[in-house]
């Protein structure tokens, strides 16, 4: 690989990596209308079920997530009854922590960039606290001001839930 493209796939790494963490902190931070700014209107928010100890559902139309937006709207309604009290599951909202890591960079034939990182998220809610982590596949589109996702795809490696699962948990 010459130097020039290396320089090229390692900034590129450093913008993703950078991006993804800011989007951690942005929730971390319930700065909710920053948080939803990095999808794109009609980005898809996806959480499948496993359907056995390997395999899960690919297809949500033909199967069951534990979260499925096919476009950001979904993500601003959880954000609206977060917000205004109408989410009983939510209040209180948990403190948490989201450590995003092992971030591989891919440029698409497309133009569009995939990001695959393993993440975890701890959490504290009225004393009690927990944990869940997986792995997540982003696609990312490059505009003048940074990236939008496009699409998050997450596989809960732990899904073992006692309690409540949503957006801010993962």
């Amino acid at each position: 690989m010459n130097q020039e493209i290396l320089s090229t796939a390692q900034e590129l790494q450093f913008a993703v990596s950078q991006f993804l963490y800011q989007k951690s902190a942005l929730c971390d931070a319930r700065l909710w209308d920053e948080y939803l700014d990095l999808y794109d209107e009609d980005s898809i928010y996806h959480i499948p079920q496993w359907i056995d100890e390997h395999t899960y559902v690919q297809d949500p139309n033909q199967g069951m997530s534990y979260i499925y937006y096919e476009d950001r709207s979904g993500l601003e309604d959880r954000v609206f009854r977060v917000r205004t009290g109408k989410a009983a599951s939510a209040m209180p909202l948990p403190r948490t922590s989201h450590a995003i890591n092992n971030v591989m960079v891919t440029r698409l034939d497309d133009g569009l960039i995939e990001a695959k990182v393993a993440w975890s998220t701890l959490f504290n809610r009225q004393g009690l606290e927990g944990c869940f982590y997986g792995h997540a596949t982003y696609v990312l589109r490059e505009t003048e001001n940074g990236f939008r996702i496009r699409h998050q795809h997450i596989l809960l490696l732990n899904d073992k839930i006692d309690s409540v699962l949503d957006f801010y948990h993962v």
